[in-house]
């Protein structure tokens, strides 16, 4: 997605820069890619946030941000590798994802926020195939929800002679875009310890629709 010319985007960095309010993303609905039921879905989403009401994110409701959207967050992310899996950790909120290797996807794959990531090694690049995403998360920061059939293949690989990290995603998923689409991210190494971050001890005193623990997911 990208930003609605109407509503550009401006974070509170630029925003203060330029001595104006925040505004939050309003994605383009003209994209070509988006089916009907989903542009309804976020104009419905974007009258609200143009009447006042807050557009929520993971990084601002503390939720897990499943994934592709797990890749968005603002870092940094590490990577633990054993025999028989890639954990990656990112630091914000320490939302953590499990990468199993060399395994199949299970027959059936119960909904979860980061859904069944399996993963194999293609020479020096490591594919990692998802599925199973619940639907309460959203494919991007524009709040494009997703279908339970969403797919996400992500193809990481380590650039500049270890100095940097490339990753290319595939999505796709039928029932939100006519056909699938690719991305690319690209990050730095920043060595360091894994911070920590608790997102929701800070937000309490905003009605942010964060997600309570009150019972097992499994």
């Amino acid at each position: 997605m990208l930003s609605d010319p109407a509503h550009p985007f401006l974070d509170n960095v630029e925003a203060l820069r330029r001595s104006v309010t925040p505004t939050y993303r309003i994605g383009d609905l003209t994209n070509p890619n988006l089916k009907p039921g989903v542009k309804t879905a976020m104009k419905k989403d974007i009258d609200e946030i143009l009447a006042g009401k807050i557009g929520y994110t993971p990084s601002t409701s503390c939720k897990p941000s499943g994934v592709p959207a797990y890749l968005l967050q603002p870092g940094p992310i590490y990577f633990v590798q054993t025999p028989k899996q890639v954990v990656m950790i990112e630091s914000f909120d320490n939302q953590v994802r499990h990468v199993y290797l060399d395994v199949p996807h299970a027959a059936k794959v119960k909904p979860s926020w980061y859904g069944e990531s399996v993963g194999h090694y293609e020479g020096d690049t490591l594919v990692v195939d998802t599925v199973g995403l619940g639907t309460q998360s959203f494919v991007d920061a524009y709040r494009t929800p997703h279908s339970d059939k969403l797919h996400v293949i992500e193809r990481w690989k380590l650039t500049q002679e270890g100095r940097g990290l490339e990753v290319t995603v595939t999505v796709d998923d039928p029932e939100t875009y006519y056909q699938p689409w690719k991305g690319i991210l690209r990050y730095r190494r920043n060595p360091g310890a894994v911070q920590e971050a608790i997102c929701a001890e800070n937000n309490q005193q905003f009605d942010y629709h964060m997600p309570e623990a009150d019972r097992p997911d499994f």
